[in-house]
């Protein structure tokens, strides 16, 4: 009679979509009903015997067997969540419904597979997430930190990176690489997987079974790091604008990544994109409002933020700076004689040739027309601002190839105010320095 019932009772568990389970004092599966196959991937006579702690993604073992211990103790856990590794390699999630039968000497549970949904929930979290980080960042870098971060939640991410076209020769330049060795530099495999996705526009997968995929070359290379990899085209409305790229490490387990996995990164793709153009707009239109669009050079609003905060540098270090005003001598001649378009040409060769006469940490900016600024920062003595005078005096005065193998070269007048000692605030140096500059061509044109 009682295996008869426990006949019965078998084939009725087997109608169930939900899983039950029977597991030991000693945690082994001692009945599972047919859809475990469906859920765990074992068939049913695969799993009896087997511990059930050995199913379970390490990470959620010690939590498990804590609610083992507690069920075990009389206290039933109907929505008990922890996550199985399939016999596939892939993770599914389960929620449990169980108690303990002391007559029996079973843990009796019922399992019900949520991946579905936990991977919905995945996804709307990490699309708001996303949209979030957005509008947070402040720039590019800061922006592929936080989606890093974010994708990393929802896929093992040993290495992470972005590489993004160029607007003019559209090769791909990696703007952000991360992986788990530390190298700065992207390694072979990621920059091949990044231009076959951005040539062909569609994801690629690469695992040890697609390994054939690799150029000979690179199949060696390859070995050194791990070889499971996602890259998939980053695109919006506008078009294709670089491409994204997961390396995967042990937590992705040996059979690398799988088909699911590179669909939920190609999903959450487009809201990649989508915030990384949103972003290079955003930069593109503050570079404009901050910079002089013929020279790229810092214009008059930045220049007088640049100023200032080197001021209050100065000032909290107690140290020296020295601001320098430039114009160019008799540039109208040149505009009447050769016209605009050259002496716009002059205007880009004076801006850069002003950038190598000083450092990077100084400014150089363009007040408008002729006239131009620069900032120098901890300056020692005056003699440090005297010899960049010299060297502006140097550059400008070697001939300087335009259009139409046309050669000229520029002279200045140069008016400089040292801080402390001409002014205390923005206002005294730059009328010092504007003085100093106008009294120099005074001088030039007396002399002249």
């Amino acid at each position: 009679m009682e295996k008869s019932l426990a006949s019965t009772i078998a084939r009725f568990t087997d109608l169930l979509m939900d899983a039950v389970c029977m597991v030991d004092a000693d945690g082994r599966f001692v009945f599972v009903s047919a859809a475990c196959e469906r859920i765990f991937g074992y068939a049913p006579q695969e799993m009896i015997g087997m511990q059930m702690i050995n199913l379970v993604a390490p990470a959620d073992r010690e939590r498990t067997l804590a609610a083992a211990r507690s069920i075990m103790d009389g206290q039933p856990n109907s929505r008990f969540e922890n996550r199985y590794v399939r016999k596939d390699g892939k993770i599914v999630h389960i929620m449990w419904s169980a108690r303990w039968s002391e007559a029996d000497q079973l843990r009796v549970a019922v399992a019900r597979d949520v991946t579905a949904t936990k991977q919905a929930e995945a996804m709307q979290y990490t699309l708001y997430a996303i949209s979030e980080a957005a509008h947070a960042s402040d720039n590019l870098p800061a922006l592929f930190e936080r989606i890093h971060g974010i994708i990393g939640a929802m896929l093992p991410a040993a290495g992470f990176a972005v590489a993004l076209r160029g607007e003019l020769d559209e090769c791909l330049q990696f703007a952000y690489y991360v992986n788990a060795n530390g190298s700065a530099a992207p390694h072979p495999v990621a920059r091949w997987l990044g231009e076959e996705v951005s040539r062909s526009g569609q994801p690629v997968l690469l695992t040890p079974a697609t390994m054939t995929l690799l150029p000979p070359a690179l199949q060696a290379t390859a070995g050194l790091a791990p070889v499971c990899w996602i890259g998939v085209p980053l695109a919006t409305t506008h078009g294709r604008i670089g491409v994204l790229l997961l390396q995967g490490g042990e937590a992705s387990g040996l059979s690398g990544y799988t088909d699911q996995e590179q669909e939920l990164l190609l999903f959450v793709s487009n809201q990649v994109a989508t915030a990384i153009h949103r972003q290079q707009l955003y930069t593109r239109l503050r570079f404009m409002a901050q910079h002089d669009e013929l020279t790229q050079l810092p214009n008059r609003r930045l220049f007088h933020d640049r100023l200032q905060m080197a001021l209050a540098r100065a000032q909290r270090h107690q140290s020296e700076l020295a601001l320098l005003f430039i114009d160019l001598n008799k540039f109208k001649q040149i505009n009447d004689d050769h016209g605009h378009a050259c002496g716009d040409q002059l205007l880009r060769e004076v801006a850069q040739r002003l950038k190598h006469c000083v450092r990077e940490s100084d400014t150089v900016a363009r007040l408008g027309g002729d006239e131009f600024v620069v900032i120098v920062e901890e300056v020692l003595v005056a003699a440090d601002a005297r010899q960049i005078v010299e060297k502006i005096h140097q550059v400008l005065a070697m001939p300087m190839a335009l259009a139409d193998g046309l050669s000229l070269t520029a002279t200045a007048s140069i008016g400089v105010a040292h801080y402390p000692e001409h002014g205390s605030d923005i206002a005294q140096l730059i009328r010092y320095a504007d003085q100093a500059m106008y009294a120099a061509k005074q001088t030039l044109e007396h002399t002249g």
